[in-house]
């Protein structure tokens, strides 16, 4: 193990101002790949790095290595809109996302690093009595299941909202339902932090190591081919979102996931215009105002198969309908910025953790539109999984085996259709 950083502290920045910022140490190590590890995770995005963290400080086990492909945070962790909620409908989803939420709000004493968590309330608005419905319930379900939420009158909304378009003819907003507790959280700090905390516990961080191959002998896993030569593992999980069907298919598996490309963007800077989340209930459409004044929003997927981190520009234009329709004063607002991201959809929008067929094989994936909201909640899952060997009882309706049994959690109700979720 390396020297650990220097914990961040007001006494440690006055220490280091005056010592003309000498003692500052590298935030993770480069090491080189060891021959073997006790444990392989095969991502270096937000769940794998957040798997390796609670590994190592939960479960004791710090002879890990994260292998990350690209740079640490190249993939899905830093191309997201940075939203975090857990307004779900269904209770499985509901308890897990809530238990996420949770760890959110500690997450930066607990990291000792700054993930600027800013829990600013998601409004989702609806434009009918069918939808007030919709919504009705499942803020009901939130609150049966330990969650927050509250409906909001139309005047409530406006005194939130007073920039949104009330009045209009085809989407007139007739109120929201609110989880105050929702809201942002800076997305590459996410992987920094856990890389950092992961670092300080022994954990090696892998970088531009792209895994090749999977040895498996008599029915186990043995290690890992890369890039930068074989790494034996003892236990591998794999956490490698939209490339999931990619990397298990190393190990002959075949998964329930399609792989789908998403869009987000960020517009020119604005003074203070929207304090909270807001969805759009007549269209897929979200938005939030960034701390640099820019708006950050997105929309639906591109709706065909690929691996490409980028789009196409017909969500582009249904995106700032979208955006238009619900904030008319956005319609001269300049886009400067928009990447892709590669989201593994499952058969029924629910995620998957569990072990494989294999001997210590393990799989996090299929995370749809929830993976970076869920990022601490499925790291300890995941650690107390390949640690133990058994899911905690948040993740066993997550298994991989219910798609055969029938035991599907269709939590938007449109059946296996990955495209819709």
């Amino acid at each position: 193990m390396g020297p650990r950083s220097l914990r961040y502290s007001l006494f440690n920045l006055v220490s280091q101002t005056f010592a003309g910022n000498r003692g500052w140490t590298p935030a993770w190590r480069k090491p080189a790949p060891k021959p073997a590890y006790d444990v392989v995770i095969v991502g270096g995005g937000g769940h794998g790095l957040a798997t390796a963290y609670y590994l190592a400080k939960q479960h004791g086990i710090s002879n890990v290595a994260v292998v990350e492909k690209g740079y640490l945070g190249s993939g899905n962790v830093g191309r997201n809109t940075t939203i975090v909620r857990s307004n779900y409908l269904l209770p499985e989803n509901i308890a897990f996302y809530e238990r996420s939420l949770k760890l959110w709000e500690g997450l930066a004493q607990e990291l000792n690093f700054n993930t600027m968590v800013s829990q600013r309330g998601v409004i989702n608005v609806y434009h009918s009595d069918p939808q007030r419905n919709a919504y009705v319930r499942r803020g009901n379900a939130m609150r049966l299941s330990g969650a927050d939420a509250e409906l909001l009158s139309r005047d409530q909304v406006r005194e939130l909202l007073p920039f949104a378009d009330f009045d209009n003819a085809r989407f007139p907003i007739r109120g929201a339902l609110m989880q105050r507790r929702g809201g942002t959280v800076r997305h590459d700090a996410v992987a920094w932090g856990y890389a950092r905390a992961a670092d300080a516990q022994g954990v090696d961080i892998i970088e531009n190591c792209e895994v090749t191959g999977i040895s498996i002998e008599q029915g186990r896993v043995r290690g890992v081919q890369t890039t930068r030569g074989f790494i034996g593992a003892g236990k591998l999980g794999l956490a490698v979102a939209g490339n999931s069907s990619h990397v298990a298919a190393l190990a002959g598996l075949r998964l329930p996931i399609e792989s789908h490309v998403i869009q987000a963007f960020v517009s020119e800077g604005l003074k203070p215009l929207i304090d909270n989340v807001v969805t759009f209930g007549a269209g897929h459409f979200y938005v939030s105002q960034s701390d640099k004044g820019g708006l950050v929003f997105g929309g639906d997927l591109d709706g065909y198969n690929s691996y490409a981190q980028r789009g196409n520009l017909p969500v582009v234009e249904d995106v700032a309908e979208g955006a238009c329709a619900l904030f008319p004063n956005l319609a001269r607002l300049r886009i400067l910025r928009n990447w892709g991201g590669i989201i593994d959809m499952t058969m029924d929008g629910s995620p998957i953790i569990d072990k494989t067929g294999i001997g210590g094989l393990y799989f996090n994936g299929g995370w749809c539109y929830g993976g970076f909201k869920a990022t601490p909640a499925s790291g300890a899952s995941f650690a107390h999984l390949i640690a133990k060997d058994e899911p905690d009882a948040l993740i066993r309706p997550f298994r991989l085996d219910r798609f055969a049994r029938g035991a599907i959690l269709d939590e938007k109700g449109m059946g296996a259709q990955p495209n819709l979720h």
